[in-house]
C-alpha cells in the first residue's frame, strides 16, 4: 500500500477557491429568484424560469464537462486545438437545439405535451430560452479558460472571475427591469453576467503556460472519443431535473411544486454544486491509489458541513432566508421546509458519485460513466411511467425530492461496486505525476 502524496491542507488550498466559485454560481441563481419573486405574477415567473432553466441545462449539458476534458487531454498546441473544435461543435449544436425550442412548434411540443405545464408558463419559459440561444458558446468557452486555469493549479483565478460576474450580474438585472418583464428579467442578466464572466476567465488562461509533460498528445479524433461519453452522459443527467418536473406538472399542486423546486434546486446549487469539483481535484491532484481515501475523508468533511447548511436554511434561517432574502411567502415557506431539510443527504451523495467519476475519468473509462447516467435515466423513466399511470396523493415538492436523492444513490451504488471490482481485477489508473 503506497503512502498518500496530499494532505487534507493541499485539497483544501485547491478545493475552497473551486467551491467558493459554485457557491457564487449558486448565489447569482438565487438572486434571480429573489428579483423574479418580487413581480407581480412571482409563481409563473419563478415556474417558467425553473422549467427554461431545467430545459437549458439539459440541452447545453454536453458542454459542462469542457473544463475536465481540457484537465485530462490539453497537453500542447495540437490537443488544444482538438478541444477547440470540440467546444465549438458542441456550442453549435446546442445553440441551434435552444432556438429551435424557443421558436419553433417543436418548444410547444416539448412545454405543453412532455412537460405538461400551463400555457402562461410554457410562454415565459420560451422567452427566457429565446435570449439564452447564444449563452452555450460563453459558457463552452469558460469551461476551457477554467480548465487550464485550474490544471495550473491557479483555482483562486477563477472564484475571481466568478465574483465579477456577480457584480455584473446586479447591474444587469438592473437593465433588465427597465427592458424585459416576467422571467426574462432573469435570462437577460444572466446571459450578460456569464459573458462578462467568460472575458474575464478567458484573459487569465491566455497567460496560462500550456503543460509539456511529454505525453502523447491527442488531435480531434482522439478528444472526441474521450469526450463524448462524457458529454452524454452530462446530458443524461440533466434529464434527472426535467423527467422530475414533466411528473410534478401533472400533480393537482403542479405550478406551485415547478415554483418550489426552482427554488429549492437553487439552495441545492449552492451546497451540492460545489462537490461535482471532487473530479478536479482527483484528476489534478492524486498521485497513488493512497490519495483517493485522502480525497474521501475529505469528502466526508466538506460534505457534512454543507448538508448542516442546509438543514440550518430548512428550520431556523427559515424566515430569515426563504422569507427575507428570498422573498418567499409563509405558505411557501411552510411548503418547503421539510423537503429542503432532506435535501441535506445530497452534497454527501453528489459528492461520492463526483469523486467516482473523477476516479474513472483518470483510468480513461468515460464509457463506463456514460452507462452509469444511462441506469440512472432508465430508473427515473420508470417512475415516471409508474407515476403516469398511478398518481400518489402527495405534495409535489416531496415528490421531487424524493426523485432527486433516490437517483443519486442509484448512480453512486453502482460507481462504488464498478470501482470496487475495478481494483480487485487488478486495474490501475494512469495518474499523472
Amino acid at each position: 500500500m503506497t503512502s498518500p502524496t496530499i494532505s487534507q491542507k493541499g485539497i483544501a488550498r485547491f478545493f475552497f477557491p473551486l467551491l467558493l466559485n459554485v457557491q457564487l454560481m449558486g448565489v447569482s441563481h438565487s438572486i434571480i429568484n429573489a428579483v423574479l419573486a418580487r413581480q407581480e405574477a412571482f409563481v409563473t415567473a419563478l415556474a417558467g424560469f425553473s422549467v427554461a432553466m431545467v430545459l437549458h441545462l439539459f440541452l447545453a449539458s454536453p458542454s459542462y464537462q469542457n473544463h475536465t476534458v481540457t484537465i485530462a487531454m490539453v497537453r500542447g498546441r495540437r490537443s488544444l486545438r482538438g478541444v477547440v473544435v470540440f467546444v465549438l461543435l458542441v456550442a453549435t449544436y446546442v445553440s441551434v437545439m435552444l432556438g429551435l425550442v424557443a421558436f419553433s412548434p417543436l418548444g410547444t411540443f416539448v412545454l405543453r405535451t412532455l412537460l405538461g405545464v400551463e400555457p402562461a408558463v410554457a410562454r415565459e419559459a420560451r422567452g427566457v430560452l429565446g435570449l439564452l440561444v447564444f449563452l452555450p458558446f460563453f459558457t463552452g468557452f469558460r469551461g476551457l479558460a477554467q480548465g487550464l486555469v485550474i490544471q495550473s493549479r491557479r483555482t483562486s483565478l477563477v472564484s475571481f472571475a466568478t465574483g465579477i460576474r456577480i457584480g455584473a450580474l446586479l447591474l444587469f438585472l438592473l437593465l433588465g427591469d427597465r427592458w424585459f418583464s416576467g422571467a426574462r428579467i432573469g435570462a437577460f442578466a444572466l446571459l450578460s453576467c456569464v459573458g462578462v464572466e467568460t472575458v474575464v476567465i478567458g484573459l487569465f488562461a491566455w497567460r496560462v503556460h500550456l503543460p509539456a509533460s511529454g505525453e502523447d498528445e491527442k488531435g480531434a479524433m482522439g478528444v472526441w472519443r474521450y469526450a463524448f461519453p462524457l458529454s452524454y452522459s452530462s446530458c443524461l443527467q440533466q434529464t434527472i431535473p426535467l423527467l422530475i418536473n414533466a411528473v410534478i406538472s401533472r400533480l393537482p399542486d403542479g405550478t406551485l411544486a415547478l415554483a418550489a423546486f426552482g427554488v429549492l434546486r437553487g439552495f441545492i446549487f449552492l451546497v451540492s454544486g460545489p462537490m461535482r469539483n471532487l473530479q478536479q481535484v482527483f484528476l489534478t491532484l492524486a498521485k497513488s491509489r493512497a490519495d483517493f481515501d485522502v480525497i474521501k475523508a475529505f469528502l466526508w468533511k466538506t460534505g457534512g458541513g454543507m448538508a448542516l447548511i442546509m438543514v440550518l436554511i430548512a428550520f431556523p434561517l427559515n424566515g430569515a432566508v426563504l422569507g427575507k432574502i428570498i422573498g418567499l411567502n409563509a405558505d411557501m415557506r411552510h411548503y418547503l421546509v421539510l423537503p429542503m431539510a432532506f435535501c441535506a443527504l445530497h452534497p454527501l451523495l453528489y459528492g461520492g458519485t463526483n469523486l467516482l467519476r473523477g476516479f474513472f475519468a483518470g483510468a480513461h473509462r468515460t464509457p463506463l460513466l456514460g452507462l452509469s447516467t444511462i441506469i440512472k435515466t432508465l430508473y427515473m423513466v420508470a417512475w415516471w411511467g409508474i407515476l403516469s399511470l398511478v398518481p400518489m396523493p402527495v405534495p409535489g415538492i416531496a415528490m421531487a425530492v424524493f426523485l432527486l436523492i433516490s437517483s443519486e444513490l442509484v448512480e453512486f451504488a453502482f460507481l462504488r461496486r464498478q470501482r470496487n471490482q475495478f481494483l480487485a481485477e487488478g486495474g490501475l489508473v494512469p495518474i499523472r505525476g
